[in-house]
């Protein structure tokens, strides 16, 4: 019979939350025991906070320099905002179409994005979030350039077609005056002139655009008597085009490789010709063509000669060299290698006036996976620093970690020993991106997140008040023997590449104990330290997992057990400091099976330790009978107890890394006791066998769903392995239960116990969370020499899907964590050890044995229990999903309580109360999903989350409704006040003869009046759902609406009032023109024609 808490109805219990009902069985606790739960609907609210990391798949950069703002756009829509080190920002447009240009309004807080589906945007970054103010969608039209004049609100849009139309910025409507490709070329080549590839007005006369055609030929157009001044030809195809800031030359870089440079007067030839990078014959015939030159600039300084930055134009027979980037300053070139291809680069100035000298200082690199900033300022051509997170994906992440509310000497110990890793050579000065500032952020607690990656390192980073920087990198390769060449590539790789990658990790905070699985079926053990230290034999521990349903060696699953010893159908070889001896039998499979042989060769050489994390203890399975040892799918460590344990589809060990010796080593079958009705029958009487590595990402549609079944299951895909086994053996694999979930606690493991003690929840990817008991020997020496007593104590409860995570509530509903041992450095005296190590006190033992203390909280893919403890009664259930299934589960502190937070494979993130089990949040956050997400996705204390949203970038997201309502103040600014730099002076001499820039009034030129209205089908405008409030700094509400209106409307009396004055003048000049007309007419009316 089914009753239902009263309680829940009065919180408000949604329907969904029908399947959440308690049980009235024996030991379950009455109505008045029911915790008192804190946690309601309202405390949830899911936002994104910041994204981190290098933008995925750039394709387009521009700067303020008076703002000193980066602006990167992507091939996927994204835009990405950086200022100085922490100033972050990310916006995305709603069409995910490419960014193929972006122009700042240079000290307007604006930015104008161009798209590839021919639309253009502007955003207002004078709010914290930035938004579209208007768009402009072109029809008929493809857009290849725009260009914003310095101090203009008149945008020049180049097209497919070699037309050039005109926007204006404010109003975002286009002006009737168009210049005409055939109108710009006229008969000076018969052929179309290809898509316009530069625009750009000549720096002392803005009045003259500049106006390069794919082709090869450029046109000095007149703005004011619309007509070509000057056409220059060149054979070959233009990319770019670059003025010198006097106005008299401007130089083009071309598909050969060549730099012509032209004199503005003399359009016959051009004035130089050079090849960078071509080598020139002695017969003095033309140097041999090179590869495109894809962009120039050409900068000057007062005191020496210009600079000339290119990328391209190096010869064709480097094949396979890397990108360069071409320095020319006076007689000196300087070729500097890139890593990645590159995308753009920009060189900054000291002026944003175009007509003065430029005295250029650093130019920023935008590569295909990686941001460069080179000193122009330094001998050498040194590079800056980076401040930001870019180097995420340094090597693919292929595991992730979060933990929010860390102990506070957390992050400045790791500091301490990362900023000793750090790079020399440097440029001294500072980063040259430096605009906005930090936001004023309430959240003070630590953070921090630990990425896992296919080399084998791991990282961790500070993610602080929505900040991140890396603290310090761990390199877990360096333990191993790495293979020199293809001829000495061990042949017991379970993987193809990256033998080292990171599967799964454990870290306890409070004692700095980090443990990680890697995919050569491999565990290490790391203590902290601050002291370098040389560890002349690392300590290794071999392990034989064999599979469960060995005919040979697999014993009766109904026989007895024993508690402390392995079973002998789990067979075990630990090698206390001893280095693994690879058999002949081994080396060659004509030789016989392999058999004990480790996937990877622990290195035999003295290993230096840097401060920081340092190998305690290597595990490694081995090869058993020629089949290879199954990956790790799941992994805890317990510094209180000094084990490790880590599970896969063949069972579960537990390592005693204090003593160096395995514990228990058993097959999941044997876990189940003798009478379990939950006890498993093997599902194939066929030998099963172990297979290779975790499924392929390419096995075919049928398996993505069993592949993306858990994050922590076996059939969890890493695109960093593939698969040697057959099919066959891919299905049997997937029908083996596999270790999913651990948890250690201090509990009551048997239903007839009435003292907690010790014990090891184990989960598994059938559902089933069984119990097993710990003996721990008292602390110290006898601790280091007495052994740890284990025993299976069965199945405590029994769940559809695999178990995700687990958690002990006590009767109050305070979660019971793990307990740990506090940090100490191993490498110091004896006195300062003692002093710093301090262990947990245990937890008083409990003397109400007639009632439940306890509460295990238990989440599968499909649902989740509560489970009292000892009497092991169900009190609350709740399913999650019926459709889809939970993909990450973890119990979070959140408002000083605790819930479960789930994130499913169909994009719902939820929360459910605990112990209750009542549904808190449930919000369609991401519409599809990826094994990426899957596998990086992960929940922290007080609201946080985040994932890896794409290979390079981290998306953190908070679901406290008390962050998003703070979320504003968190956030950096991108804008600040700032007076734009005074125009150069003209002199004396040049004011005088009329020489220096010459101004241009646009207005007169593009405006309504003059150029007339633009065709509306050439162009759509479609209002931003940014407003002008944030642009222009209006007051809010209803009074600010008004006062809008109101000066809208004076200005519009204003306009009437000026076009009846211009109205009236203009009748008054025909009446003066009439009457000298008939003046004219009466003086010569009688005259003859010979007379005149």
């Amino acid at each position: 019979m089914k009753k239902f808490n009263i309680r829940k109805v009065l919180d408000g219990l949604t329907a969904a939350s029908s399947s959440s009902s308690a049980t009235a069985q024996p030991g379950t606790p009455r109505e008045n025991d029911v915790v008192q739960e804190t946690l309601q609907s309202e405390h949830f609210q899911l936002c994104k906070t910041v994204r981190h990391g290098f933008p995925y798949q750039p394709s387009s950069m521009a700067f303020d320099p008076v703002q000193k703002i980066l602006a990167i756009g992507t091939q996927t829509g994204a835009l990405r905002l950086f200022g100085r080190a922490g100033v972050e920002c990310y916006c995305q447009h709603e069409s995910n179409a490419a960014v193929i240009q972006l122009q700042f309004l240079i000290n307007e807080g604006a930015l104008v994005s161009a798209l590839a589906d021919d639309s253009i945007h502007l955003w207002n970054l004078r709010q914290k979030i930035p938004a579209i103010l208007h768009s402009l969608k072109f029809n008929r039209e493809r857009i290849t350039y725009c260009h914003l004049p310095f101090q203009s609100k008149w945008l020049y849009i180049g097209t497919e077609r070699g037309n050039i139309h005109i926007v204006n910025v404010e109003s975002f409507t286009l002006s009737g005056y168009v210049i005409m490709w055939n109108k710009a070329i006229e008969l000076s080549t018969k052929t179309h002139p290809g898509p316009v590839v530069h625009i750009s007005d000549n720096p002392m006369d803005e009045g003259k655009l500049l106006i390069g055609f794919e082709s090869g030929i450029v046109v000095l157009w007149d703005l004011k008597c619309k007509k070509a001044d000057y056409r220059y030809n060149y054979d070959e195809a233009i990319h770019s085009v670059a003025w010198h800031h006097e106005g008299k030359q401007f130089v083009c870089s071309h598909s050969d490789g060549t730099l012509t440079t032209w004199n503005v007067r003399t359009p016959a030839k051009p004035a130089q010709i050079i090849t960078p990078h071509g080598k020139q014959p002695k017969d003095g015939k033309k140097p041999e063509p090179c590869k495109p030159i894809l962009k120039v600039e050409y900068k000057t300084t007062r005191a020496g000669d210009p600079f000339m930055v290119l990328s391209g134009g190096l010869s064709y027979d480097t094949v396979g060299r890397r990108a360069c980037l071409t320095v020319m300053h006076g007689k000196s070139t300087a070729v500097l290698e890139m890593d990645y291809p590159i995308v753009d680069f920009l060189t900054l100035c000291e002026t944003p006036y175009p007509n003065d000298f430029q005295e250029p200082y650093a130019v920023v690199v935008l590569l295909e996976k990686d941001l460069v900033v080179i000193d122009l300022g330094q001998i050498g051509y040194p590079i800056f620093e980076n401040p930001y997170p870019l180097t995420i994906h340094e090597s693919p992440v292929t595991c992730c970690e979060y933990f929010a509310d860390c102990p506070a000497e957390l992050i400045p110990a790791l500091y301490s020993v990362g900023c000793r890793q750090k790079r020399q050579g440097y440029s001294k000065k500072e980063w040259p991106i430096s605009g906005g500032n930090w936001g004023q952020g309430t959240q003070s607690y630590p953070e921090i997140i630990i990425t896992g990656h296919a080399d084998g390192s791991i990282k961790f980073w500070d993610a602080s008040a929505l900040m991140l920087q890396v603290l310090y990198k761990l390199k877990t390769a360096k333990v191993f023997e790495r293979a020199r060449g293809k001829e000495e590539k061990p042949n017991t790789d379970i993987v193809d590449e990256d033998p080292f990658a990171i599967q799964t990790l454990s870290w306890c905070p409070e004692s700095r104990m980090l443990c990680v699985a890697g995919v050569s079926a491999h565990v290490i053990v790391y203590r902290f330290s601050k002291q370098e230290i040389t560890t002349e034999v690392v300590q290794l521990l071999e392990v034989r997992m064999q599979c469960e349903f060995s005919e040979v060696d697999s014993p009766d699953p109904g026989g007895e057990q024993t508690p402390t010893l392995p079973t002998p159908g789990a067979s075990s070889s630990p090698q206390e400091s001893e280095l693994p001896t690879q058999p002949s039998t081994g080396s060659n499979s004509s030789d016989g099976p392999r058999d004990n042989i480790p996937c990877l060769q622990v290195r035999s050489s003295p290993l230096k330790q840097s401060p920081g994390n340092q190998v305690e203890l290597v595990i490694q399975l081995v090869w058993v009978s020629g089949e290879p040892p199954q990956q790790i799918t799941s992994l805890a460590i317990n510094s209180s107890y000094g084990l490790v344990v880590f599970g896969n589809s063949n069972g579960l060990a537990v390592v005693d890394y204090l003593q160096k010796t395995l514990l228990f080593n058993m097959g999941t079958s044997e876990l189940y006791s003798p009478s379990d009705p939950y006890q498993r029958q093997p599902r194939s009487p066929r030998k099963a066998k172990p297979s290779g590595a975790t499924c392929d990402s390419n096995d075919g549609s049928n398996a993505s769903e069993d592949r993306c079944r858990s994050p922590t299951s076996d059939a969890r895909d890493n695109s960093f392995t593939r698969s040697r086994s057959s099919s066959v053996a891919s299905i049997d694999r997937e029908s083996r239960e596999a270790i999913s979930s651990f948890y250690f606690c201090e509990s009551f493991p048997r239903k007839t116990d009435s003292l907690v003690s010790p014990c090891l929840l184990v989960g598994t990817t059938h559902g089933s969370v069984m119990m097993v008991a710990l003996n721990l020997p008292p602390s110290g020496d006898q601790r280091l020499q007495q052994p740890v007593g284990i025993a299976s104590c069965g199945t405590l409860v029994k769940l559809k899907g695999g178990i995700l995570t687990m958690a002990l509530l006590d009767a109050t509903g305070t979660l019971l964590p793990p307990f740990f041992e506090q940090w100490y450095d191993p490498n110091a005296s004896d006195e300062e050890k003692e002093k710093s190590r301090k262990r947990r006190p245990a937890s008083p033992p409990s003397s109400q044995e007639s009632q439940d203390t306890h509460f295990a909280i238990l989440c599968s893919e499909k649902q989740a229990k509560v489970v009292a403890l000892p009497s092991q009664t169900r009190i609350y259930k709740h399913s999650i999903t019926e459709t889809s299934f939970v993909l990450r589960a973890d119990v979070v502190q959140m408002a000083g309580a605790n819930c479960i937070a789930c994130f499913c494979a169909n994009g719902h993130i939820m929360t459910l109360s605990l112990p209750s089990l009542r549904p808190l949040l449930d919000v369609n956050y991401l519409p599809l999903t990826d094994m990426r997400i899957a596998r990086t996705f992960c929940f922290s204390n007080l609201g946080q989350a985040l994932y890896l949203t794409s290979p390079t970038e981290i998306q953190r997201i908070t679901y406290s409704q008390e962050t998003c309502d703070n979320l504003q103040e968190m956030l950096s600014e991108l804008f600040t006040p700032v007076e734009t730099p005074e125009a150069p002076n003209r002199g004396f001499f040049k004011g005088l003869f009329g020489g220096g820039a010459q101004s241009l009034d646009r207005e007169d030129l593009f405006g309504e009046t003059a150029a007339g209205k633009a065709s509306r089908s050439l162009a759509q405008h479609i209002p931003g759902p940014g407003n002008m409030e944030g642009m222009k700094g209006a007051a809010s509400g209803v009074v600010g609406e008004l006062a809008r209106a109101r000066i809208a409307l004076d200005e519009r009396g204003q306009k009437l009032g000026e076009l009846e004055e211009r109205t009236a003048a203009m009748m008054a000049s025909a009446e003066s023109f009439s009457k000298h007309a008939h003046d004219m007419m009466l003086k010569y009316k009688d005259k003859k024609w010979y007379q005149l």
